[in-house]
């Protein structure tokens, strides 16, 4: 069997063992942390250059979908508080909570239109800059909020890891076109630096997990299911929209998976600390589902390359 053969063979695998690794080595990996931007930036600006400058376009598939993130947040807000407001707030920032930076490279590895997930990954985290501050101000009673500081904040903490890679991208598009080409065709690369960070990212949230009070663990655990659930139901509800544009890949993607080191960061920030827990649960589901997906792909191309 040739080294590429097994390589093949043990690909199927790396996101189990990521997910495995992040959970037993959580101590160590939480002083890594500072790897993951780089690790996201370069696995942005590796899938970006499969993407040319004519295939951006803003359609009604996004505008579909920052409705269920933007309308879907102020309704479980509105129908939770009365429960318990952490709860509401840490479900409010589970939908709330823009598209992932790190999208884009899932849905070209599961076959998506980069293109679509990217300019929705714009949209959807501009939409939260201008927006997360009126949100927060409802769900966290006498939080005095000063708009145009908190937007900066939010867009300065999310624009470096989409804008600058893209930017390059772009710019290696028109001013290098060869090297552009030379990158677009390393996007196997994309696949190890994910299973990388999702160590790292599993390792995060089991340590940040770990550090709460005992006294909490009914409530975590309420939030852990709770996360659960809206996982499921936007990737499911992501589905269904993309389903009426042909690309319900892009569209799961988009909307179920989010940047939840940003709704960590809002919910510490702005909200009761406990209500990081329900993203910092997210994480670990989004990333089982993105990893159950990627091993039945590549085992699918393992299968089919093993019959050519």
């Amino acid at each position: 069997m040739s080294f590429q053969s097994r390589i093949q063979r043990f690909k199927p695998w790396m996101m189990p063992i990521a997910i495995l690794g992040g959970f037993l080595f959580h101590g160590p990996i939480a002083r890594m942390q500072w790897v993951i931007p780089y690790l996201i930036f370069s696995m942005l600006f590796i899938t970006f250059c499969r993407v040319k400058p004519r295939d951006f376009r803003v359609d009604g598939m996004i505008w579909k979908l920052l409705a269920v993130q933007l309308f879907g947040a102020l309704i479980l807000l509105y129908v939770l508080r009365p429960l318990s407001l952490t709860f509401a707030q840490s479900m409010m920032v589970c939908i709330l909570c823009p598209t992932a930076t790190a999208a884009p490279v899932v849905t070209g590895m599961l076959g998506g239109s980069i293109a679509r997930v990217a300019a929705y990954s714009i949209v959807s985290n501009l939409a939260t800059a201008l927006l997360a501050p009126l949100f927060f101000v409802f769900a966290a009673p006498g939080l005095e909020i000063d708009f145009f500081r908190e937007f900066s904040a939010i867009a300065l903490h999310v624009a470096p890891m989409i804008v600058f890679p893209l930017g390059l991208a772009l710019l290696l598009y028109f001013i290098a076109p060869r090297a552009h080409n030379a990158v677009a065709a390393v996007q196997g690369v994309s696949f190890y630096l994910w299973s990388v960070s999702l160590f790292l990212v599993v390792g995060r949230a089991v340590s940040f997990a770990l550090e709460e009070p005992a006294s909490a663990v009914p409530l975590m655990l309420l939030m852990a299911l709770g996360a659960l659930l809206l996982c499921l139901f936007q990737f499911y509800v992501g589905r269904r929209v993309g389903r009426a544009y042909g690309d319900p890949v892009s569209a799961a993607q988009g909307l179920g998976q989010k940047n939840t080191v940003l709704a960590i960061w809002m919910s510490l920030s702005y909200l009761n600390p406990l209500s990081s827990i329900g993203p910092a649960a997210y994480i670990v589901w989004q990333n089982t589902i993105n990893s159950l997906q990627l091993y039945f792909k590549v085992k699918r191309d393992s299968v089919k390359d093993g019959e050519q």
